[in-house]
């Protein structure tokens, strides 16, 4: 496309491109904004450098080529802040700049959003199942390496308490949290057979009693005697990673009580999601360790997002294929809301055209890049203050599991044709 424009001279046409949805995945009620820091980070080291360059030369023009050793994004963007609710048809992001510089930003932005949008997501579902308890982001194994690291930030986002990713701690400061494996439990075996005690011994002696301490390995009961044995009664946690859970959990904190540990924490993991954490709901589990589910975006791996021109040179543009449709001209997003701060639409309507309206309400939108600059840095704390502020103004039904639709509806105020 790029090396066609330049050749026919509409390369440096002004446009604006869009990124948005247009449904949520099936079953969800809403979606959370993530990946925009990561976006604002990648952008000014979006470049085409000399082993690129000699890669793309097998089938590109010494023009393009020569576009492209000078590129450096100019333009402008505007878009939900990180952690913003978003709805079908919201303008999560707003891309202006001349066709080949916005063209060439499509598969970084929609890779991007796509993949963090689905993360966070899923996991805000899972702490509004949890319920104020605390869950860890554990799922590094089962995602490429370099998607760990984003899905580690993504969940924190949404509210995690942190994630055994430690790369993620170091780029992002996400807290990193973890607990021993059954290796090294197994590690301590002799041939007198498997000595529990002389693993929780030793991993005592390195992390103090205050640690977490796995009691599934062999037996459930006789590993929590034995963790209370060792530690003491002021032993931090035990974890339990499979069996049935609720169960085990009860037993296990009856146990604790009973030997004294009574501030000893239930910590649970293994093949958890939102359905099940929300089950476990009534059960005295303290935290929560989350892997698969969390890094697939527990069913819905994409958000689906899509990156449509909708202005050249100030026309409205708009794809009319069906099903597919677009809406044309460049976008602000107000949300409604009633005085008690539920919030009720999305009104997206075109820029310049402000919405009159006596009903409480914020505007979504936000300068992201100005002349190819970020405006601002990525605030980890803020987009998660901004997650949890969102998740209580939604309507009580759009915090339900089941199917249904969006929690609130999506207006779209028509754009005024030429």
């Amino acid at each position: 496309m790029l090396s066609a424009a330049l050749r026919g001279g509409t390369a440096d046409r002004a446009t604006t491109f869009e990124l948005f949805a247009r449904r949520l995945p099936d079953g969800r009620r809403y979606g959370i904004v993530a990946g925009t820091g990561r976006f604002l980070e990648m952008l000014p080291q979006f470049i085409f450098d000399e082993a690129a360059l000699e890669s793309l030369a097998e089938f590109l023009d010494t023009d393009t080529l020569s576009y492209l050793r000078g590129f450096r994004f100019g333009g402008d963007v505007d878009g939900y802040a990180e952690g913003e609710l978003y709805f079908p048809g919201s303008p999560v992001l707003s891309v202006r700049g001349t066709f080949a510089e916005c063209v060439l930003l499509e598969t970084l932005a929609l890779s991007i959003f796509n993949h963090d949008i689905a993360i966070a997501s899923a996991a805000a579902r899972m702490v509004t199942a949890a319920g104020g308890r605390p869950l860890i982001e554990m799922g590094s194994r089962r995602t490429h390496e370099r998607a760990a690291v984003a899905a580690a930030r993504a969940a924190y986002i949404a509210g995690f308490a942190g994630s055994s990713n430690l790369e993620a701690q170091r780029h992002y400061g996400v807290p990193a949290l973890g607990t021993s494996a059954h290796a090294f439990t197994m590690l301590h075996t002799t041939a007198d057979g498997p000595d529990e005690q002389a693993a929780f011994r030793a991993q005592v002696s390195a992390l103090g009693p205050d640690t977490t301490l796995l009691v599934d390995t062999y037996d459930v009961s006789t590993g929590v005697a034995n963790a209370v044995a060792v530690a003491g009664p002021a032993l931090g946690a035990v974890r339990i990673d499979s069996g049935d859970l609720g169960i085990l959990a009860r037993q296990v904190r009856e146990q604790l009580d009973s030997l004294g540990a009574t501030r000893t924490r239930v910590f649970v993991s293994g093949d958890l999601d939102e359905f099940s954490i929300a089950a476990l709901r009534a059960e005295p589990v303290d935290s929560y360790g989350v892997g698969t589910s969390v890094v697939t975006g527990s069913g819905a791996p994409t958000a689906s997002m899509v990156y449509k021109l909708v202005e050249v040179d100030g026309i409205p543009v708009q794809k009319r294929s069906s099903h597919k449709e677009s809406h044309g001209g460049r976008k602000q997003a107000v949300r409604l809301s009633r005085p008690s701060g539920t919030i009720v639409e999305e009104v997206v309507h075109p820029e310049g055209d402000p919405l009159d309206t006596a009903e409480p309400s914020r505007v979504l939108t936000i300068p992201l890049v100005r002349g190819g600059e970020p405006v601002g840095g990525a605030d980890l704390a803020a987009a998660r203050a901004l997650v949890a502020a969102g998740l209580k103004s939604l309507p009580w039904e759009g915090l339900k599991l089941s199917h249904g639709e969006p929690a609130i509806p999506t207006r779209q105020v028509p754009v005024r044709w030429p």
